[in-house]
């Protein structure tokens, strides 16, 4: 077995962001609750991910700015297009599930 180098690395996990931004791009059916419910993150945990990683470089990006990367639109202009109001069960799930600070 041969092992990427550091650039081949960084070249693969960015493809595999890239298809996982996709993914979820392609499913818009699928809830952010409903991503927080079972993996424990969602499209504003991914953004925010991104956002610290491009302030670590000492990219000037803002959150607005990230989330649109990730949702592939304005924020609000996918919720008014995508997002439902999260039912009792789903937010019962969550509160149970998050993460305790």
């Amino acid at each position: 077995m041969t092992l990427p180098t550091k650039d081949q690395q960084t070249e693969l996990e960015a493809a595999a962001f890239r298809r996982l931004v996709s993914h979820l791009r392609n499913r818009p059916e699928v809830q952010n609750i409903d991503l927080m419910n079972l993996a424990g993150f969602c499209r504003n945990c991914l953004s925010n991910w991104y956002l610290d990683a491009a302030k670590e470089t000492g990219l000037d990006l803002t959150k607005d700015e990230s989330r649109e990367i990730v949702y592939g639109m304005p924020y609000e202009e996918w919720k008014a297009l995508h997002q439902r109001e999260a039912s009792t069960d789903q937010q019962q799930a969550f509160e149970k599930n998050r993460p305790k600070e």
